[in-house]
């Protein structure tokens, strides 16, 4: 399958902060996403050195394409294994902060790639570093398909900024903090225009965890999306530890 603007299902979800810390404005924000963000170890973050995983993607009928990446949050260094446009292997190490000096096949479709599968990754993360979204807490709401309740939690990215402008994840957050379901819209134009996905396959790396398994539709296409050969590295050790 060749590479294209497809592969990037969700597109990229506002702009991407990294924050390392927790700042004063998260304090105007409803507690339960520092809790969500804690769940998933928040308090642990200045402890990863990398991180690594493979996303899987596929769209039924539309495409099934795999990204392998490592990632060094405190440095910015990004290498990425898989595919370019034309479907040709593409091997590359990159700083995430100086794309300027990037070639086009960066810029264009390596990082915007990168982008949207750290969100799939690491999203519980995002909610809480990214600034420019609003998170509200609307108490109990019926799961958008299948039997049962969680908490919504709407997180809506601003209508003139970021790559896509007013994305809105609608999460629902189980009482265990664990995000179960969540339902996507994107802001534009551009397909898809809405999503639909469980989040399970909950797994531990380090101190970090992640849900590795994500099935849905995606304007009404069965989708699937998992994250596979998740590793930590933290302070102190060079050895990975692998997602349990």
């Amino acid at each position: 399958m060749k590479y294209s603007s497809r592969v990037t299902i969700i597109g990229l979800m506002g702009f991407w902060v990294l924050v390392l810390a927790a700042t004063s404005w998260a304090q105007n924000r409803p507690p339960i996403l520092e809790q969500i963000a804690k769940t998933y170890g928040i308090d642990s973050w200045d402890k990863v050195e990398a991180i690594r995983y493979s996303w899987n993607g596929e769209i039924t009928g539309l495409f099934k394409i795999a990204h392998k990446w490592e990632w060094e949050p405190k440095t910015g260094k990004v290498s990425y294994e898989g595919a370019d446009k034309d479907g040709k292997p593409v091997n590359v190490s990159y700083v995430h902060t100086d794309l300027s000096n990037q070639s086009d096949a960066v810029k264009n479709q390596v990082d915007p790639s990168f982008v949207n599968d750290n969100y799939w990754a690491l999203f519980p993360f995002h909610a809480y570093w990214d600034k420019s979204a609003s998170v509200i807490d609307q108490g109990k709401f019926n799961l958008p398909q299948g039997p049962g309740t969680a908490e919504l939690v709407p997180v809506k990215y601003p209508a003139d900024g970021g790559y896509t402008p007013g994305d809105i994840w609608d999460l629902y957050v189980g009482k265990d903090n664990r995000v179960v379901y969540f339902d996507y819209h994107r802001g534009g134009a551009k397909p898809p225009s809405r999503v639909f996905a469980t989040w399970a396959g909950y797994k531990k790396a380090g101190p970090i965890l992640f849900s590795t398994e994500h099935r849905g539709f995606a304007d009404g296409k069965p989708l699937h999306i998992w994250l596979s050969d998740v590793a930590v590295k933290v302070t102190g050790s060079e050895n990975w530890v692998d997602a349990k």
